[in-house]
């Protein structure tokens, strides 16, 4: 048995029932509900992709954004810019069929995601060029000219 004190959904503190070992039903049907499924009953329900993992990177010059999405196509992409924001987004349908002898199987898949960012005001959004290759969507969004950094120089005291 574990040492932790469960706390009623009331807030009470005080135990009214003297079987303590005991969960209450609204308990345990809380742990029923909010416990994950195991993979045999979710296996097949969720074919979509999980939400990928993007690095974003900032040089002198621009800020890269690196998003790694392998098994898609370029053409499967969406990418936006409204009001300093970007959108990356994406929507897969498959639908396969086969037939043999007296029965059909068919089966459905879909996948999408979307990503945003809120750009600085020192995106220069005329020049933002995307590309993607061996499964890298990468976005690269150039600075304007007068946010890239300047070299370091001398100041001579007069």
């Amino acid at each position: 048995m574990s040492n932790l004190v469960s706390v009623p959904k009331n807030g009470s503190l005080a135990s009214t029932s003297s079987n303590v070992n005991f969960p209450s039903w609204s308990t345990w049907l809380d742990d029923i509900f909010n416990r994950d499924l195991p993979s045999v009953f979710t296996s097949n329900f969720n074919t979509g992709m999980s939400l990928p993992k993007v690095n974003i990177k900032e040089s002198d010059d621009a800020f890269m954004v690196e998003m790694a999405v392998p098994g898609l196509k370029k053409s499967d992409f969406q990418i936006e810019l409204d009001n300093q924001v970007l959108s990356i987004s994406t929507e897969t349908k498959e639908q396969n069929e086969q037939k043999e002898g007296n029965y059909t199987r068919r089966e459905f898949g879909y996948s999408s995601f979307k990503r945003t960012f809120t750009l600085p005001e020192t995106v220069n959004d005329e020049q933002i060029n995307a590309n993607y290759k061996d499964g890298i969507l990468s976005i690269l969004l150039p600075k304007k000219e007068e946010a890239k950094r300047q070299p370091a120089r001398s100041i001579k005291i007069s």
